[in-house]
C-alpha cells in the first residue's frame, strides 16, 4: 500500500493499494485520459469519473475491485486534480516496475 499526496501542501493523502493499480490497469482507466496539452485538471478528473460511472452501469459494474477503486480513490473526498496527477505518476512507476 502506498499513500499519494492529494494536495500541494501534503496535508492530505489517499491510500492506494496494489489492487487499485491492477484495477486501473485492467480497465485502462488512465489511458487517453489527458488531452494533448498534458495538464491534469478538474475536467480530467470529471472525465475519469464519467468513464467509471459508465463502467459501473454496464455488466462490468459488478466488479468489486472497480467499486473499491471508486470508493477508496477516485471518489475520495480528498481527490482533486493534484491527487489525480500523483495517481498518474504512481501508476506509471508501478507499471514500469512491473514490466
Amino acid at each position: 500500500m502506498a499513500k499519494i499526496q492529494a494536495n500541494s501542501t501534503g496535508t492530505r493523502t489517499i491510500e492506494v493499494t496494489e489492487q487499485h493499480l491492477v484495477t486501473l490497469d485492467k480497465y485502462q482507466l488512465l489511458r487517453d485520459l489527458v488531452d494533448s496539452h498534458g495538464y491534469v485538471d478538474e475536467e480530467v478528473l470529471d472525465k475519469l469519473k464519467m468513464n467509471i460511472r459508465s463502467l459501473l452501469e454496464s455488466e462490468n459494474g459488478r466488479d468489486k475491485d472497480l467499486l473499491d477503486l471508486c470508493l477508496d480513490v477516485v471518489y475520495n473526498s480528498n481527490m482533486k486534480a493534484f491527487g489525480l496527477q500523483q495517481l498518474f505518476q504512481h501508476y506509471m512507476e508501478w507499471k514500469n516496475n512491473a514490466d
